[in-house]
């Protein structure tokens, strides 16, 4: 386990935050409860039938682990909260009794209602369907209208950018062409995790094929309109641009290209300007650096929602579950 996620999970024990699992008869979602548990790293509730859960993982010790099982406890005050949150847009009643039968969610009812921290899903279901009771029920966080994704990308022991050789990468995997006013939201998100998540001083460099005006495109303009927008909108946040890769990241290119500039050269959050630069920039990186990214992490929730790949191990789950605890503890 690389040094990061193990302050990750430090971080998470010291916080024992409450995470719901919805996916609790998940083999992999159990072993992970059993090893959250015994380190505790996180007070644990999975959803589900309890004697499915032992049947399926009889050696796994769930001792400090919390099963409810929808079909046998009271759900009314859940279908209650679903149908008043969601009644202006034409959910009845009757749709809400069946709707909180869901797992997903449940979950969210649970974080919604405060009697969980956050919720992790996605080793077995697709990931619209994991965000889409979030983006109902939570919803986004104040001054934030784009939830997004971000990959904390750890580089191997000696490698001289970021801060430490960890940068902070959005979004790359959620919105295929933010608007400008997108990439503010993905920016401040982006940092908030970068600080709450990997512990850095944030420092973010808004990407683009120009800096500081050297070509002129209308993708450029965009770039330049969010930062335009971000100096007005979130001032204390260390962030310029347009910068090009190498300007953001390498302190001679900086001198040369953006020598005005505080973030320039020292950046550790890139934010892409659009998907596939996020997507292709951050596998590069993975592959041809031999970088560890951690992620993809859900960014923009009032309260924390994960998502996990459905190739997962017990291992990501865990990792997950004490990334959304450190989420929720910034919260």
């Amino acid at each position: 386990m690389n040094t990061l996620l193990e302050s990750v999970r430090a971080k998470a024990k010291n916080a024992y935050k409450h995470i719901v699992l919805a996916e609790g008869e998940e083999e992999r979602i159990i072993r992970a409860a059993g090893i959250i548990a015994e380190e505790k790293i996180a007070k644990v509730t999975l959803i589900g039938n309890k004697d499915v859960i032992f049947e399926k993982c009889p050696n796994v010790n769930l001792s400090g682990v919390t099963v409810f099982d929808p079909a046998k406890n009271d759900l009314s005050k859940y279908s209650e909260l679903l149908y008043e949150l969601r009644k202006a847009k034409g959910m009845n009643r009757e749709d809400a009794d069946k709707l909180v039968l869901n797992p997903l969610y449940l979950g969210v009812l649970m974080v919604k209602s405060k009697e969980a921290d956050g919720m992790v899903a996605g080793a077995v279901n697709a990931t619209g369907d994991v965000l889409r009771p979030a983006l109902q029920i939570i919803k986004t966080a104040p001054g934030i209208n784009t939830v997004s994704s971000c990959f904390i990308m750890v580089l191997p022991e000696g490698n001289k950018y970021g801060e430490n050789g960890v940068l902070v990468f959005g979004d790359c995997a959620v919105n295929p062409n933010p608007t400008a006013e997108q990439l503010v939201d993905i920016a401040v998100a982006s940092a908030a995790s970068a600080k709450n998540i990997a512990g850095l001083s944030p420092k973010v460099a808004m990407l683009s094929f120009s800096t500081m005006g050297s070509a002129k495109h209308e993708l450029v303009d965009k770039v330049v309109q969010a930062v335009e927008i971000a100096h007005k909108t979130a001032p204390d946040l260390e962030l310029d641009g347009e910068l090009q890769l190498d300007a953001a990241i390498v302190v001679t290119v900086a001198a040369l290209k953006a020598p005005a500039s505080k973030v320039a050269g020292h950046a550790n959050v890139l934010i892409f300007p659009d998907l596939q630069a996020g997507n292709i920039g951050y596998k590069l990186v993975q592959r041809f650096a031999d970088a560890e990214a951690v992620g993809p992490i859900c960014q923009g929730f009032n309260q924390p929602v994960n998502d996990l790949s459905r190739g997962c191990s017990a291992e990501d789950v865990v990792n997950v579950v004490a990334m959304t605890a450190l989420q929720a503890l910034g919260k």
